[in-house]
């Protein structure tokens, strides 16, 4: 079932979501990054439930949801007691964290209570915290009163969904999934993870909208990545995290990316002639042009060359691309730049995962 956010049944809807949570049922909500697949954080069986309709690993962790406290009027807002039932210490450095980006795109890894089950940490001592922006997400979490697990509400593997409408597609068959239908996703990535488990420093895991930069010039912390932290060094593994496997996020179509003015480079990886390709092409950019490719019909995708932008349609351009039945989907190589580095990293891996057999790439 759906429901739509603005209408005056919303808070009832809501009330109903609750009650499904808490009765170990799975709910599918908005969040400002993508859509999740929501179950009671603290409930293994429920927990469970989302690996299964995921078709998810068991040792790939999830990721809490928490609701900010109610009291935005305060000079400060103290997220001690939000993240008590979850992990053994909060760092200076994890408070700055949360007072400047909270509720936001930003996932802070911390070691964990002996109270989470280690079903929503894959069987490790570290869990993965975020308080989402979503109003809609923010009103669940407030009324149930407890931290939700929600991976992006899709098939393990597959490209993430940034509307209601994916989510349907995505779970056609589970009738008994509620979803809230919160309109589109703006960020329309997953969130920047940092890991704060080692004590002494703040690793970057996964990029996202808020890069190291950002958060340098907003807290004054320095986020090291993997290879510079002494703990990488050392030999001590960092924590595994949601979406860190080299093939996700990927369409059954094939998906290449293509260097400036290179798009017949891209083609000639295929040794057999792909007949329908669509190519996207910066909004700055010149048209391609058919020039020299007569047996290739292309069809040509305006995309942003805003990062922000871009990051906002990528899924909704992936997921509308693959159900065309194109042969093959080409997307310009991103710029370099820190604010670029969230879609490259996404781009990389729906190209490795991508093509007919993503599903069994997804799995290895």
């Amino acid at each position: 079932m759906s429901s739509d956010s603005s209408s005056p049944q919303s808070s009832a809807v809501i009330n109903e979501a609750v009650q499904s949570l808490r009765d170990g049922g799975l709910v599918a909500f908005p969040t400002e990054t993508v859509y999740g697949l929501g179950a009671d954080a603290k409930n293994p069986e429920a927990i469970k439930k989302v690996f299964a309709a995921k078709g998810r690993p068991s040792n790939h962790p999830l990721i809490v949801h928490v609701a900010a406290p109610d009291k935005f009027d305060q000079a400060q807002v103290d997220w001690v007691p939000v993240l008590a039932p979850w992990v053994r210490d909060i760092s200076e450095d994890a408070l700055k964290l949360m007072h400047a980006f909270w509720p936001g795109p930003l996932t802070l890894v911390f070691k964990k209570d002996k109270s989470v089950p280690l079903e929503a940490t894959g069987g490790q001592d570290t869990v993965a915290i975020r308080a989402p922006a979503h109003p809609l997400a923010q009103e669940l979490l407030r009324k149930f009163k407890g931290g939700i697990v929600g991976p992006s509400a899709n098939r393990f593997g597959k490209v993430s969904p940034t509307s209601a409408a994916d989510v349907r597609s995505e779970f056609e068959g589970m009738l008994d999934l509620m979803i809230l239908d919160g309109g589109d996703c703006k960020v329309g990535i997953e969130s920047t993870i940092i890991d704060l488990s080692s004590g002494d420093r703040a690793v970057l895991l996964r990029p996202g909208l808020i890069t190291p930069g950002e958060i340098l010039a907003k807290t004054g912390i320095h986020v090291y990545l993997p290879g510079e932290s002494i703990q990488a060094k050392e030999g001590g593994d960092l924590p595994r995290v949601s979406g860190s496997l080299r093939a996700h996020y990927a369409p059954t179509t094939p998906l290449r990316m293509y260097s400036p003015g290179r798009v017949l480079d891209a083609l000639s990886e295929f040794p057999d002639i792909k007949s329908r390709v669509a190519v996207a092409v910066w909004d700055s950019d010149s048209s391609l042009g058919d020039d020299g490719h007569p047996s290739v019909h292309f069809e040509e995708m305006v995309v942003p060359s805003d990062s922000t932008a871009f990051a906002s349609r990528l899924y909704r351009s992936l997921r509308d691309l693959d159900q065309q039945g194109w042969d093959l989907i080409l997307f310009p190589e991103p710029p370099t730049g820190e604010e670029w580095d969230g879609v490259r990293d996404r781009l990389q891996r729906a190209c490795f995962g991508s093509g007919p057999s993503s599903s069994s790439h997804a799995s290895n």
